[in-house]
C-alpha cells in the first residue's frame, strides 16, 4: 500500500496545475473550426457559468499560439493542418492554465521525423522557459533521448526507473523486454534497436 500525490497533494479532478495534451487524431478535412477555436477549448471546454471577456479570452489564447509557433496557422480550419501542425494546438490548449505538470499522450505519434523533431524542440523549449515537468507517454524513445533528464521506462509487466544513462542500457532494455535490445551510440546520439538473435 502506499499514497498517491500529485504535485504534493492528493489527486483531484479538473486540476489546473496539470495540462493535458490528448494523442493526436486525423480530424476531418472539411472541419469548420478554426485552430484558435480548437485552442480555446482549454480556457472553456470545462468550465459552467459565464465565461471570460473576448478580449481577455483571445490575448490568452494569441500568447499561448505563439509561445508554441502556431500564429501563422491560427485561423486556418483545423483539418486542413499538418499533424505537426495539430500536435502544436493541443500542446497549446494544454499550457492555458499554466500548469506545473504537462502530461502528453503520445505527442510524437503519426509524425514524419521533420515534425517530430521541431514537437520534441517545443515541448524542451516550454518545459525550460516554464519550469514545468514533462510526463510523457511514447512508443518510440530515441527522438526524445536528447532532451529527457529521467525515465521511467515499462515493458512486459516490467520497470525501471532512472537518468537515460541508467535506464537507456542493452542489459536494461534486454531484461524488460526478455529479448536481445541494443544500444548504439553513434554522433553524439544514442538509439535503441532489437538485436539479432
Amino acid at each position: 500500500a502506499g499514497v498517491v500525490r500529485v504535485l504534493g497533494k492528493p489527486p483531484r479532478r479538473g486540476n489546473d496545475a496539470i495540462g493535458y495534451a490528448p494523442q493526436h487524431r486525423n480530424l476531418e478535412v472539411d472541419l469548420a473550426l478554426r485552430a484558435r477555436d480548437v485552442v480555446g477549448f482549454g480556457l472553456d471546454g470545462n468550465r459552467w457559468g459565464p465565461g471570460l471577456p473576448s478580449h481577455k479570452r483571445n490575448a490568452i489564447i494569441d500568447t499561448a499560439l505563439l509561445e508554441v509557433d502556431a500564429s501563422a496557422f491560427a485561423d486556418a480550419p483545423i483539418g486542413q493542418l499538418s499533424g505537426g501542425e495539430q500536435q502544436r494546438l493541443l500542446i497549446a490548449q494544454a499550457l492555458l492554465t499554466n500548469p506545473r505538470l504537462l502530461l502528453l499522450d503520445e505527442p510524437l505519434a503519426n509524425l514524419d521525423i521533420s515534425h517530430e523533431q521541431e514537437i520534441v524542440a517545443l515541448v524542451d523549449k516550454v518545459c525550460r522557459s516554464r519550469n514545468v515537468a514533462v510526463m510523457l507517454v511514447t512508443h518510440d524513445i530515441n527522438p526524445l533521448l536528447p532532451v529527457v533528464d529521467r525515465v521511467l521506462y515499462m515493458a512486459n509487466g516490467h520497470t525501471a526507473i532512472g537518468t537515460t544513462n541508467e535506464v537507456i542500457t542493452s542489459s536494461t532494455l534486454t531484461r524488460l523486454y526478455g529479448t536481445p535490445v541494443e544500444v548504439i551510440q553513434a554522433l553524439g546520439r544514442v538509439f535503441v534497436v532489437g538485436a539479432e538473435t
